[in-house]
């Protein structure tokens, strides 16, 4: 049976060559730049039902659109 999570649990992990501090409670996961004192927060409940890929998903396609050739408001 797995041990139940009551307290925060951290661990440093490397990612795309940063160094990062993975912290899981029992309310959800946070990813900090170590170092760093603030970091991206996503409780379980958004990770279990897609809100936080959703989330990605719609900051990407954003982010894409801003950076095409797209008509701004102006013309």
């Amino acid at each position: 049976m797995p041990t139940p999570l009551r307290g925060p649990l951290k661990r440093e992990v490397i990612a795309h060559g940063e160094t990062l501090v993975l912290t899981l409670t029992p309310e959800g996961v946070t990813l900090t730049p170590k170092g760093k004192r603030k970091g991206k927060t996503f409780t379980w409940s958004d990770l279990w039902s897609g809100e936080a890929e959703l989330a990605a998903q719609l900051r990407a396609s954003v982010d894409a659109f801003r950076t095409s050739d797209a008509p701004t408001a102006d013309a």
